[in-house]
């Protein structure tokens, strides 16, 4: 959990056991209703049902009762963070998000507006991590980053969203990647060239890229469009010599009496221009 002045530390042990015994009235095994609480005690409350019992789900809806009865209070402000923070711990990523947007929308201007956007980042994020997941949470997670980058580039969240970004956008490349071997396992190359294109072109920064160009040699040598497989050879010889793919990719057009050289008008003779000779226009 984060750190930050406007939020309130964890209630220790002691705090939690008065807690407990104000909440049940004497003689009864039956706690007061929370209407009769303090907001307060609610707050306390919720941060002994997530802390103490581990029940992050049951603090939500006890944080949220916060802002129900005292909405105007410093309390429902810090009760709405927690909100969002016990839903994400419980893995309510839908009203983690909610709980998130609503504390961005209320408070945009609060110390704690930073680590709502990181919250709600995470909610997209946390779900991204198989790559034959929907790529719109992937999307949404890096759109969710973006803005908390840009919009609290000094927040102590800012970093640990870059690398989240990163990290998804390489996700992203996967998924390309995955479905770029399918077709060309299948023998539908054109279809497998269009998929490694997309990495080479737009995800050119990721772990995928020499992988890409070596599939893509494969690939216009099944189709026959040798000056092409050539072209990928030589930019992935100038990124990647050192690689396993780059040491494959020799080979496979040494079996057919070719060697890396860049040529032609096509699209990667493009990239080869921007990416080597740094010609833009």
């Amino acid at each position: 959990m984060a750190t930050g002045s406007t939020r309130i530390r964890l209630i220790g042990a002691v705090s939690a056991l008065v807690l407990v015994a104000s909440c049940g009235s004497i003689g009864s095994s039956r706690p007061p209703p929370l209407e009769s609480l303090t907001a307060a005690q609610i707050y306390n409350k919720a941060e002994y049902e997530l802390e103490t019992k581990r029940k992050p789900g049951d603090a939500a809806l006890t944080f949220g009762e916060v802002e129900r009865l005292y909405p105007y209070s410093d309390w429902a402000k810090r009760a709405l963070i927690m909100q969002a923070y016990s839903y994400h711990a419980a893995r309510d990523y839908e009203n983690a998000r909610a709980a998130a947007q609503r504390y961005i929308d209320f408070y945009p201007a609060d110390e704690d507006a930073a680590y709502a956007q990181y919250l709600l980042a995470l909610s997209y994020y946390d779900q991204i991590d198989l790559v034959g997941r929907d790529q719109g949470l992937t999307f949404q997670a890096l759109q969710a980053l973006r803005t908390l980058i840009e919009r609290y580039p000094d927040s102590e969240y800012a970093r640990s969203g870059i690398l989240k970004f990163d990290l998804a956008f390489d996700h992203l490349a996967a998924k390309e990647m995955e479905v770029g071997r399918y077709y060309l396992k299948r023998g539908h190359y054109t279809a497998a060239v269009n998929r490694f294109r997309v990495v080479v072109e737009d995800f050119q920064t990721t772990t995928h890229t020499a992988e890409a160009l070596f599939r893509l040699i494969e690939s216009y040598l099944s189709l026959g469009l040798e000056q092409e497989a050539q072209t990928a050879a030589a930019i992935l010889g100038h990124n990647f010599q050192g690689s396993e793919w780059y040491e494959d990719g020799f080979n496979l057009l040494k079996g057919q009496g070719l060697a890396p050289e860049a040529g032609g008008t096509g699209w990667l003779s493009t990239v080869y221009r921007q990416m080597i000779k740094g010609e833009w226009l």
